[in-house]
């Protein structure tokens, strides 16, 4: 990404503009859907597909099959069956690990996502995926994408026992994974986790602003956000002049 000396002191300029010092971190935290992976994905998938086949399977229009749906995923909202895979093929009887794989070609990354974790590698330091998803939906995503092949480790909510918006998930995170606060750089779409994750005391936390190329960015009111991985090197926080 960096290819001369004029990008380096461009990027320089840039990371003083996003208040990170890149030789004050040793961790990269980084949430997946949302962060690195394009979101449109998990939003076709709950808000469109699995609704379409809920409303089939069950004879119903196609409306009030979606908010049946909406109104069982606010039910568990911050618990891990929030996530959990087999437990949503369990409640609505339609294998959606199947469903995964079968609509595997929409997954992707967001842009800038590739570049951006070269870079982090090529500069030593290590990348931790920290992801509320289960690890049936992890498995599908790196084997499509090879997000796994750019990272040290992904941790998965229930490894931790956890949803990252919890304020239980950060010391256990923080015990399997090993890193330091005060030397870690968290990125998320979600504001829950960045105000669990600060409240923790990660000393860089910073707001994905584009979280599906589908929808337009949206910047944080609390936190600094950005809207391509990339501008951590070599942009400007979203929106521009922020």
């Amino acid at each position: 990404i960096l290819a001369n000396t004029t990008g380096v002191r461009y990027a320089s300029k840039a990371m003083r503009q996003l208040g990170i010092n890149w030789a004050e971190i040793d961790d990269v935290l980084l949430d997946m859907d949302g962060t690195l992976l394009d979101r449109h994905f998990d939003n076709f998938f709950f808000e469109e597909e699995l609704p379409r086949r809920y409303a089939a399977l069950h004879g119903l229009p196609f409306e009030e099959s979606r908010d049946r749906l909406m109104a069982m995923y606010r039910s568990v909202e911050g618990e891990l069956a929030w996530t959990d895979l087999h437990y949503w093929t369990e409640r609505v009887g339609i294998d959606v690990v199947a469903m995964h794989k079968e609509l595997d070609h929409m997954i992707g990354f967001l842009p800038g996502a590739e570049p951006f974790l070269t870079e982090v590698r090529r500069r030593g330091k290590r990348i931790t995926i920290l992801t509320n998803a289960h690890a049936s939906g992890v498995e599908v995503k790196t084997a499509k994408t090879g997000l796994d092949r750019y990272v040290d480790r992904i941790v998965d909510a229930f490894e931790v026992g956890y949803l990252k918006m919890r304020p239980e998930y950060w010391p256990t995170c923080q015990r399997l994974v090993g890193f330091d606060p005060g030397r870690a750089l968290f990125v998320d779409d979600d504001e829950g986790c960045l105000h669990a994750a600060q409240r923790f005391g990660l000393a860089q936390i910073v707001h994905s602003a584009r979280s599906s190329s589908q929808l337009p960015a949206e910047a944080s009111s609390t936190f600094t956000s950005i809207e391509h991985m990339t501008a951590l090197f070599n942009g400007h926080p979203f929106p521009a002049g922020r």
